[in-house]
């Protein structure tokens, strides 16, 4: 089913659409989407795989495509962008590269609207979103198997794109399929507005969308997961907490969903993950099929390097020398050469020094092995490009969302199941269960660090435990400084791209940019 997917994925195309176009499309196909579906109602398989392809690959005509404008394919992609945007802007990762625009996430300093990896963000969901538009309406008029859960699939899509714009900055442009043939600049949408729309598009497909749609495609446990993040940050989001809502749905997804957890913390980051128990929702990744410098291969090969590491252990044919993981995330394990947990040995430390005096220096910090491209507990043949799925949603990121929601008094949550949880995430990976007594805030931030890191949610996580932005939390680097220094509060939103402010008027520049 993956590589059918995957097949689908690079043979299907919906049209391309400008980055400073959010409505117009340029047709690349003889026939419309709707004479299409009319002469193979089967073809929409193919489509919808083509919409999932945006979050998976830059583009479908090799790694060197991309569906937006980009200096870089891979650095296009949606999962490159969210690891660039999420880890390394936090106290996870950092890169040596000395990019343009990727030092000051590093360093999470100097930001402003000319910034491409913004601007690569805000192109990737803007390009999702009209794909997404012009395939709803086509879809109500034509007669197609489960047409009702397609649709839905494509709304959830849709909604992504539009929770990410929302969580990083904080507002845009709301488009819908209703909007089609509008060439007028539409109105700006502020935060509250994209998230009231997401809510309603979630909420209005939860119990549509099906259970039976196929590995690396959305169903009912994938919108409430969503659900469950989306209200988790909504005091954040909408000014107003919502941790009973968050407890709901990360609670059906725990109680209703089929997953469990892994046996060994690893199987969720090996070459066969797709055979995975815990994950909800991948990214997928082929190293033949769906070959990018922009999904997991940028995570594989990025933290190796054939100077250090002998990479052929990790399936991998390349070591790009590009990114270690700071003492903030690997001291909260402890002595990483005395701690019980597993997960603190997912770092290569010979060679490679504790401190990171010098972002730029490979040597300083450590890698993160955590991800890896040959088979779980095996040594597969090494390929350059990796065909490790990512874990976009897993179940133990369910457990600790129900935690924290437990800890900070949802009404529906109990603390009983919450320390259960949290302890079946520990012991599954050797680390000492904790008691009723060490269950609070803070080490639900220090677990989901320990568990979560490098994938994807540093930033947000921070942000909603108030310790992104000023002083009192301080790691490597933030703030551009060595130890680290406080940085403003209007850093919890990137700048709007100064692109999307050309073309649009309506929109206006975040405050302290």
């Amino acid at each position: 089913m993956k590589k059918i997917i995957l097949i689908f994925m690079g043979i299907v195309a919906l049209g391309m659409v400008s980055c400073t176009d959010d409505l117009n499309t340029e047709p690349k196909v003889e026939l419309s989407l709707e004479q299409l579906l009319a002469q193979d109602p089967n073809a929409v398989e193919g489509i919808l795989s083509r919409l999932y392809a945006s979050y998976a690959l830059s583009g479908t005509n090799g790694p060197g495509s991309s569906d937006i404008t980009s200096p870089d394919a891979g650095e296009g992609a949606f999962l490159r962008a969210i690891i660039n945007l999420q880890d390394f802007t936090s106290d996870s990762m950092k890169n040596r590269w000395g990019d343009d625009g990727l030092d000051q996430l590093t360093t999470t300093s100097n930001w402003d609207s000319n910034n491409k990896f913004f601007r690569l963000f805000y192109d990737r969901a803007y390009y999702t979103i009209p794909q997404c538009n012009n395939l709803i309406p086509v879809l109500d008029n034509v007669d197609i198997p489960n047409k009702e859960g397609i649709k839905s699939e494509v709304r959830f899509l849709r909604a992504l794109a539009y929770y990410n714009i929302m969580d990083t900055f904080g507002k845009g442009v709301l488009v819908t399929e209703d909007d089609l043939g509008v060439t007028t600049p539409l109105p700006e949408a502020s935060r509250l507005d994209l998230f009231n729309y997401v809510e309603s598009e979630l909420l209005a497909i939860e119990s549509t969308i099906g259970n039976n749609n196929g590995y690396g495609r959305a169903n009912t446990y994938v919108v409430d997961m969503l659900l469950s993040k989306l209200y988790l940050n909504a005091q954040v989001y909408s000014g107003t907490a919502r941790w009973d809502d968050a407890s709901t749905y990360a609670n059906k997804v725990i109680t209703e969903g089929p997953y469990m957890l892994t046996t060994n913390f690893l199987e969720n980051f090996s070459g066969d993950n797709d055979m995975s128990s815990e994950i909800i929702f991948p990214l997928l990744a082929d190293p033949i099929e769906s070959q990018s410098f922009g999904n997991t291969t940028y995570i594989v090969n990025g933290n190796l390097s054939p100077d250090t590491i002998t990479i052929s252990d990790f399936g991998a044919a390349e070591g790009w020398q590009g990114h270690r993981a700071t003492k903030a995330w690997y001291g909260l394990y402890g002595d990483l050469a005395t701690t019980n947990d597993d997960r603190a040995e997912l770092f290569w430390t010979n060679g490679h020094n504790y401190e990171m005096n010098d972002y730029t220096v490979w040597t300083d910090g450590y890698p993160s092995i955590k991800f890896r491209n040959n088979n779980f507990g095996e040594i597969t043949p090494p390929t350059s490009f990796s065909g490790t799925d990512f874990p976009f949603y897993r179940l133990a990121d369910a457990y600790l969302m129900y935690a924290e929601c437990a800890v900070r008094g949802a009404s529906n949550a109990n603390m009983s199941d919450a320390l259960s949880y949290v302890n079946q995430v520990r012991t599954r990976s050797n680390a000492d269960p904790i008691t009723m007594g060490d269950l609070d805030l803070d080490f639900i931030i220090d677990e989901r660090g320990r568990e979560l890191n490098l994938e994807g949610q540093r930033r947000t996580d921070l942000i909603r435990f108030g310790k992104f932005t000023g002083g009192s939390y301080l790691w490597p680097w933030k703030g551009g400084t060595v130890s680290g220094t406080s940085i403003p509060d209007t850093y919890r939103l990137f700048p709007i791209p100064q692109t999307a402010l050309e073309v649009n008027p309506n929109l206006q520049q975040n405050p302290g940019y």
